[in-house]
């Protein structure tokens, strides 16, 4: 049997980082990152807030991500496109031909219509987004050489104890909480033959009926082959919103299990005269306590998968994903990638809220109006605690006084 490699990666922050990265970031407006070695060469973007600036929506609009008007197709890119897409695709994507036929079918692409105005749209659309995506795995190759090209390179099965998946269409995903993850579970279902649709399939169902199979369930031979066949996806959040996301579903609202196992013991550290109803119940967690929490390196309870950096949940580094999504453009980057594995064209990622319905879902507004109860300190210190996410995604800083 294949021996598989062990070893663990070390968790870095950005408190880590060089001064001289840090002063790279306080200025504004694209420019190249210098460093001793010359690792990075594709322009950083500005570093400013995703949604100040409201684009024009297109027809192919994707997220909110200052590396887009920097990506155009030329004319022979374009040309080659219309004699063949097929092929050009094929070799941008990373996926199979067979997923590429249906990505063009969705798209009512076909060389022999490529001479029509709506063809040559959605071709400059579907070569504008796989561009786009290899922007993004690009970004993060080069982000991955210039801070963590030191690190082992061997997988072990904690790398990949967040991964499901699904072989039919062998497919491997990473679950990141908070950006979608229950509706791609469900989608999963749906595609390995587990349910017949994804209305039907309640929360539980989705989280504890074991329906997925984790890939740390297989052998280590088995492991190594599907990371090394299958495509792998995962779908990330701005990091700030994400969390105001988490703490407003497992602390501030309802959750016994949540406010048993992090309420009492952040309410017993962080609380000056908590009551004792306050104490036996672990309810009531205030958003500066939870920071207070996230920020300290003694913490008197470990983290969880619903607040842990992206890049500690899903190891990009490590393991190179073939597709990158992003939450703030779900519906279209989600199904597109459904249209390039093939899956049916009735079946699209759910939109639905299944825990707490009547929240309205967090948003740059509600984000905002967590953040205005911290100091500036914390605010910092909270970027520099999911800076690495922030930089392998290419999100913009939250708030303008941050360096």
């Amino acid at each position: 049997m294949q021996t598989m490699r062990l070893a663990s990666t070390l968790r870095q922050s950005r408190e880590t980082l060089s001064t001289q990265d840090k002063e790279r970031h306080k200025s504004y407006g694209y420019q190249r990152a210098q460093t001793p070695e010359g690792v990075l060469t594709s322009l950083i973007p500005p570093m400013q807030f995703p949604h100040t600036e409201r684009r024009k929506q297109k027809a192919f609009a994707m997220s909110q991500e200052h590396d887009m008007d920097s990506l155009h197709v030329t004319k022979r890119q374009l040309k080659l496109l219309k004699t063949s897409p097929l092929v050009i695709l094929n070799k941008n994507s990373g996926f199979s031909n067979s997923s590429v036929f249906a990505a063009s079918s969705s798209l009512s692409v076909s060389p022999l219509d490529s001479s029509s105005s709506s063809s040559g749209s959605a071709l400059q659309g579907s070569w504008k987004f796989f561009s786009i995506l290899e922007a993004r795995k690009q970004l993060m190759k080069e982000i991955c050489a210039k801070y963590k090209g030191s690190i082992s390179k061997i997988i072990t099965r904690s790398h990949v104890k967040h991964l499901y998946v699904e072989d039919k269409h062998k497919l491997l995903y990473c679950q990141v909480p908070k950006t979608g993850c229950s509706n791609w579970k469900r989608t999963l279902m749906v595609l390995a033959g587990k349910a017949s649709n994804v209305q039907n399939i309640q929360h539980d169902t989705v989280h504890y009926g074991g329906h997925l199979k984790k890939l740390e369930s297989f052998s280590q031979k088995e492991i190594m082959h599907r990371l090394e066949t299958y495509k792998k996806f995962v779908f990330v959040r701005e990091p700030f919103e994400r969390i105001v996301s988490a703490y407003r579903d497992k602390l501030e609202n309802p959750n016994d299990y949540y406010h048993n196992l992090f309420g009492k013991p952040i309410i017993s550290k962080y609380r000056l005269n908590p009551s004792e109803e306050a104490l036996r119940t672990g309810s009531g967690v205030m958003f500066k306590e939870f920071i207070q929490y996230l920020l300290d390196v003694h913490r008197p309870v470990g983290m969880d998968i619903h607040w842990d950096q992206v890049n500690q949940l899903c190891h990009p580094c490590l393991i190179h994903y073939d597709f990158i999504g992003k939450f703030e453009n779900m519906g279209e980057e989600s199904n597109f990638l459904l249209r390039l594995i093939g899956a049916p064209l009735s079946l699209t990622l759910p939109t639905f809220k299944d825990r707490n319905p009547g929240d309205k879902r967090t948003s740059l507004e509600i984000t905002k109006k967590y953040f205005s109860q911290l100091s500036m300190l914390e605010r910092q210190r909270l970027y520099d605690f999911y800076y690495m996410d922030y930089l392998m995604f290419n999100y913009s800083k939250p708030f303008k006084d941050l360096y």
